[in-house]
């Protein structure tokens, strides 16, 4: 099996329903909410305080900090905590007779594995715990009250952080201006503890209910842990740098290196017929660059120039970062749909549709915005009607910017180009040249430009709307050229497609007689048309630079937007992140 296709033996969760997510998969996911295990009671009760012991527990959770912490401030989740103990009358839960109860001790051996899950095992004290738990029985034949109640908050401090990490992920996505809601997923955290963790027969067991149910989630796991194998296996030597391009054909030092590396990642298949110390870049190499340069979004053209260098030379540690962060992602979306999504992912430059047995039911590249000045937000949110030849509202940002210096110079710019001027009730004002009285109003905002429907519009022949606050929909376009690159951010920030019709019929199924003939005739005829979905879409413009296919192939995707960037700037922080 090839060293990037992650395994196939990966244990997953049964689902109520399954579908794909970018090619992973989303669908009707299990509940929100652990199922409750049956509890296992300890023979002993949760282990009592004096009254001084209590006053001291008291003051640490008063103040939401506790030096002993990797991150001592923990007053993002002080109400939690100081809820957690009143519930247990300031006794310590996790501590039975001076001992750490079984469950704190799973609870403990899973902090210590976070790395697995792409998160931190220092970041939840994993350095710390041996030496805590020597302080406890039966280590120490006689525990201080102030070690038993320190190790006890510790613990609920860090499986609090934990949870929360693991369920909606560390930092909230409206911080970024995101539009995605963690809200509605969050746990109460001091019943979650009291009632599925403190005396849970399989604390694993239920952990693995907080994460997301995708399999798309799961497989991004599993590549997670292939790449971290290979970090420990390569040198991470960098290719012999070269000032040229090298071509099928041409003599390169780094042959044997390329040969190591790219058999590593699973590009280059074991069985080929390769000179492991050759020098002459040729045959099977040169394929295996070409599937090396498709798993990156590259045109795959098997030449090695400064691009695909720079793309080889990548540090495994930065995959495993890029995996990291993608996971934090995935840890935003909601936990289930009731009705297949349409999902578009923005440095894929790609969009999939699913169908009710959530099959992949259409898929096509898509341009989105632009990077400086008109990216394209990240968000769901729910598609409800189809416009067939729309005119194009322009907005007034674009029209400041390059329609009215424009229509200055040249009075009878916008009826060459098929526009017209409006006034707020979209009665035409004119549709010739345009007077410097219209001019003046347009500068002001009294009027307005729009494109009339047709083949020429900007918007193509149809669109696809899904009311938001960000004005933002998917749209054909007269501009097919752009779906040939292998880098799509051309647009104002709306998502254009290269296969409308496709999506058209697609979201249409449920509306009667609405095939492929009939969307033709409706993009090609002569009247604007809207038909309202006979049921809504859920709609999600998703943020992922490592996407895991179904086969099992880890693609990389540039940060286009810096989103990555700015994400990793605020995890370094550490906690409290924001919220």
């Amino acid at each position: 099996m090839k060293q990037w296709r992650i395994s196939k033996g990966l244990s997953v969760l049964p689902l109520a329903a399954v579908a794909l997510l970018w090619g992973h998969g989303i669908g009707s996911a299990r509940r929100a909410r652990p199922q409750s295990e049956t509890p296992t009671k300890s023979a002993a009760p949760p282990q009592q305080l004096s009254a001084e012991g209590q006053a001291s527990l008291r003051a640490i959770i008063q103040a939401g900090n506790l030096p002993d912490l990797r991150w001592p401030d923990f007053s993002d989740y002080d109400k939690h905590v100081q809820k957690f103990y009143e519930s247990y009358g300031y006794s310590l839960p996790w501590v039975r007779e001076g001992k750490p109860t079984a469950q704190a001790q799973q609870v403990i051996a899973l902090l210590l594995q976070a790395d697995q899950k792409g998160l931190s095992a220092e970041d939840y004290d994993g350095p710390h715990w041996a030496d805590r738990l020597a302080k406890l029985k039966p280590v120490a034949p006689q525990p201080s009250e102030a070690d038993v109640a320190r190790f006890d908050v510790a613990l609920t401090v860090c499986v609090m952080r934990y949870i929360s990490d693991l369920h909606i992920g560390k930092v909230n996505p409206k911080h970024f201006d995101f539009g995605l809601d963690v809200e509605a997923k969050k746990y109460d955290l001091p019943e979650f503890l009291r009632e599925h963790i403190v005396d849970a027969s399989d604390v694993a067991g239920v952990l693995a209910q907080v994460e997301p149910p995708y399999p798309g989630y799961r497989r991004t796991i599993q590549a997670l842990h292939t790449y971290s194998e290979l970090a420990k296996e390569y040198d991470g030597n960098q290719l012999p740098a070269t000032q040229k391009t090298i071509a099928p054909g041409d003599s390169y030092p780094g042959v044997p290196q390329l040969i190591r590396l790219l058999r590593l990642q699973g590009d280059l298949p074991a069985d080929a017929n390769v000179s492991a110390d050759g020098t002459v870049y040729q045959g099977p190499l040169a394929d295996a660059v070409k599937n090396f340069q498709r798993r990156l979004g590259r045109d795959p053209d098997g030449r090695i120039n400064a691009q695909t260098w720079a793309d080889l030379n990548v540090p495994f540690a930065n995959r495993i970062r890029q995996m990291q962060l993608t996971l934090e992602r995935w840890r935003w979306l909601p936990v289930s749909y009731e009705k297949s999504p349409i999902v578009a992912n923005i440095p894929e430059f790609h969009l999939r549709a699913y169908d009710e047995n959530f099959k992949i039911a259409v898929t096509m590249n898509v341009v989105v915005g632009k990077a400086y000045g008109h990216e394209t937000p990240v968000f769901s949110d729910t598609m409800e009607y189809v416009i067939f030849r729309p005119y194009w509202s322009v907005p007034y940002s674009i029209a400041k910017a390059e329609f009215l210096p424009r229509i200055a110079r040249h009075p009878e710019y916008l009826v060459k180009k098929g526009f017209e001027v409006v006034n707020d009730r979209q009665e035409v004002v004119t549709s010739g040249t345009v007077t410097s009285e219209v001019l003046e109003q347009l500068r002001a905002g009294k009027l307005f430009i729009r494109q009339t429907p047709g083949p020429k519009n900007s918007l193509g022949l149809v669109k696809f709307i899904f009311p938001n606050n960000y004005n933002i929909y998917f749209h054909d376009t007269p501009e097919q050229v752009f779906f040939s690159k292998s880098r799509r951010d051309f647009s104002h920030g709306c998502i254009r497609l290269e296969k409308p019709a496709d999506l058209a019929v697609w979201v249409l199924r449920n509306n009667p007689g609405w095939n492929m003939e009939r969307v033709r005739a409706a993009m090609n005829g002569s009247t604007t048309q809207q038909v309202n979905l006979a049921h809504p879409i859920p709609v999600l413009i998703v943020y992922a630079t490592v996407i895991v296919t179904q086969d099992g192939i880890v693609h990389f995707y540039d940060d286009i937007y810096g989103h990555d960037a700015a994400l990793e700037k605020v995890l370094e922080k550490g906690y409290p992140y924001p919220s």
